[in-house]
């Protein structure tokens, strides 16, 4: 049976330590030992830290006295294994970077223990963050605790897990193509995609640089929201993090959705939805037509060409970042009486797994000479269109709904041997990412099964503040995300 403590949100967890309900080291305990109940069931994690998660906890009970807190000051949490973690192993979920200790924190996980959160330890995730099942893990597959013989999405399957199996009160995850949306949706949590910028990705392993993006996966919207509230810093550090004023996200949060425009996209309605996932989208948009909100039909006429725009860009960028790893500095080293050449090749063949290696190979064919213009440069063209339909969109209205994924979480190994298949579980969610627009997946129904089913909400940039707004009245009106995995 869960503990009580474990079913608390984020926020209500830090009002109960506030009041002395509770310390923060009996919660990060709960964790500990919710973790080692069910953990070989879900396995969720790839390495714990309970050492540097108590004495963090500790140090939250000790600060209490002083009462100079953070708002989710002694808040167990846990991170993706992309995020650089001083002092913790860290792999991005590959056998090529296996004994890797980074020497410093990533600026989200710094942020985090400045807030004074317990990191409780690294979360299971696809190979560098290429999946969308946390399938091709160098380790293991990660499942879902609404259903053991399924995937709890991915790539930030370990993340969403976690937090839907009550093992962690919320976790970071990163969204490239639709990464912490697709697996919150499959999980029945919250998961938000900040605009491109917006957060820092200083300490992340990049993937695509031009599209990853770092975020918080969560059991409410609130919570999201205050995580975000801590993490959406000006970072030097980051080239491309935003000088952009950082709003209150709680301070209109609760206003409601009187009087919004909400554009239903046709061409999110896709041939080959699952039904179930089609009807309760649908009754959640008049749901929120109900609670005072307008529905207007729009048109994003590009996203037919969103796929395959991604799948040449995001490639192109990670064979560039993936070069770096070659067995000379860190992780693993192939051992040959060969030379440097000799080296280099089979330290990469026996480290990277299968995905990943189809996309380093995909991605150095389009930006190979001769071939760059007519795939590469014609992607980005494509993307700019993508982007141009949106920012036409948010001329006529304030938000846009849709589902997050087209169907709920399939079977493991169902998809595995089909990587078309498995990259179309992202079809709804990557030009978001292509656009650098913000994102949030909310709770909406669960199908077949009780499998959960996502709604996303996507917003003008640096509107995140709106997009919290809708899914913070949908979840007062419908709580689907109260209900807890049957594990």
């Amino acid at each position: 049976m869960t503990p009580p403590v474990l079913n608390l949100s984020m926020l209500e967890l830090a009002g109960a330590l506030a009041r002395r309900e509770i310390s923060s080291v009996e919660a990060t305990h709960a964790c500990l030992g919710r973790i080692e109940a069910v953990d070989p069931r879900v396995k969720a994690f790839l390495r714990i830290d309970a050492e540097g998660a108590l004495a963090a906890a500790e140090a939250s009970d000790n600060r209490r006295q002083s009462g100079a807190l953070s708002a989710l000051d002694g808040v167990p949490v846990a991170v993706k294994d992309l995020f650089l973690t001083e002092g913790v192993e860290t792999t991005a979920g590959s056998k090529i970077l296996a004994g890797f200790i980074p020497p410093y924190d990533a600026t989200a996980v710094k942020l985090l223990k400045g807030a004074g959160l317990p990191i409780l330890g690294k979360l299971n995730q696809d190979e560098f963050a290429m999946g969308s099942s946390t399938e091709s893990s160098a380790f293991f597959p990660t499942h879902n605790p609404w259903d053991l013989s399924r995937t709890p999405g991915g790539s930030s399957g370990g993340s969403s897990a976690a937090v839907a199996a009550r093992e962690i009160f919320g976790a970071l995850g990163t969204d490239t193509g639709g990464s912490i949306r697709q697996p919150a949706a499959l999980t029945n949590t919250v998961g938000l995609k900040p605009t491109y910028g917006r957060l820092s990705r200083y300490g992340v392993i990049a993937f695509a640089s031009s599209l990853d993006q770092v975020g918080p996966i969560t059991r409410s919207v609130l919570d999201a929201a205050a995580l975000l509230q801590i993490l959406a810093v000006h970072d030097p550090k980051d080239s491309t993090s935003s000088t952009a004023p950082v709003p209150n996200y709680m301070a209109e949060i609760e206003g409601g959705v009187s009087g919004m425009r909400l554009g239903v996209p046709r061409e999110y309605f896709v041939p080959g939805m699952d039904p179930e996932v089609e009807h309760a989208v649908r009754q959640a948009a008049s749901d929120l037509e109900r609670m005072g909100a307008k529905l207007v039909d729009v048109s994003l006429p590009h996203t037919r060409y969103a796929l395959a725009a991604y799948y040449l860009i995001a490639p192109a960028e990670a064979s560039a970042n993936l070069a770096r790893y070659d067995g000379v500095r860190y992780g693993l080293r192939a051992q040959v009486a060969g030379g440097l050449r000799e080296m280099y090749c089979r330290t990469r063949a026996a480290g990277f797994g299968p995905e990943v290696k189809r996309r380093i190979m995909l991605g150095t064919y389009a930006l190979s000479a001769g071939y760059y213009d007519a795939y590469y440069l014609k992607a980005q063209k494509v993307r700019t269109l993508i982007r141009e339909d949106f920012l036409r969109a948010f001329q006529k209205v304030d938000a846009i709904v849709s589902a997050t994924s087209p169907v709920t979480a399939f079977k493991l190994g169902e998809k595995v041997d089909d990587p078309l298949a498995m990259y179309l579980m992202d079809v709804l969610t990557l030009p978001c990412n292509l656009a650098g627009l913000p994102g949030l997946s909310v709770p909406c129904g669960f199908g077949t099964g009780d499998l959960p089913i996502g709604l996303q909400i996507l917003g003008r940039p640096f509107d995140e503040s709106r997009i919290l707004r809708i899914g913070r009245a949908f979840e007062r009106e419908a709580d689907f995300a109260g209900r807890a995995p049957p594990l």
